[in-house]
């Protein structure tokens, strides 16, 4: 009984501290934004209407939870990079933004959430 008394907080330990992957966070973003097709490519696999590369796949998996739980697995370049896309694709594709948000937020719940700290960093959504 001990045993897995000990077995199960370490589990609980080993997810708390379970971060995303940091494989891909080499990915240039400035490239991907400049270039229609790429960006392109990407939304149309977040929003299941493409095929997807193995980051792209990636980005997938993970967007809900990090949307639900406020990236707190992300490590400070995801968080970086997030800030940025957001705010490209707010600035200069509202439209886009708006496929996304209407697929990865249909009630608008996490918007709110996150509105007071992208206000911050000069983001309106």
């Amino acid at each position: 009984m001990k045993v897995a008394v000990v077995f199960l907080a370490v589990v609980v330990c080993a997810l708390a501290n379970e971060k995303y992957t940091t494989k891909y966070d080499n990915v240039d973003l400035d490239q991907i934004l400049r270039s229609d097709r790429l960006l392109n490519n990407y939304v149309n696999c977040l929003l299941e209407k493409g095929s997807c590369t193995a980051d792209g796949k990636e980005l997938k998996k993970s967007l809900p939870d990090a949307l639900e739980t406020n990236c707190s697995k992300c490590s400070e370049k995801q968080r970086k990079g997030s800030d940025k896309v957001i705010r490209f694709l707010v600035n200069e594709r509202p439209q886009t933004w708006e496929k996304l948000k209407k697929k990865y937020d249909p009630t608008g719940e996490n918007t709110r959430k996150f509105e007071n700290e992208l206000k911050k960093q000069g983001i309106n959504i």
